[in-house]
């Protein structure tokens, strides 16, 4: 995409922005995402070991709020 298509998007908000791409990501088929971001055998791997440590042990999932309000802790 053009710098030029892109400037009057850099202005939406930030909120505005985030609906964008997540219309833009959604309207892509299982297969457009799957060809655009194949899964290497490394990264299958270790997906495959972390849902297996969380099967063995649920509790030890940390919930998404947790999660940002430590990361925006740290800026």
């Amino acid at each position: 995409m053009s710098p030029k298509a892109l400037a009057p998007l850099l202005r939406l908000s930030p909120a505005k922005r985030a609906d964008l791409a997540l219309a833009l990501w959604e309207s892509l088929e299982d297969g457009e995402r799957e060809a655009a971001f194949p899964l290497t055998r490394d990264v299958a791997a270790e997906l495959d070991r972390r849902i297996a440590d969380h099967v063995a042990d649920p509790s030890s999932a940390v919930p998404w709020s947790v999660v940002r309000r430590r990361l925006l802790r740290k800026r």
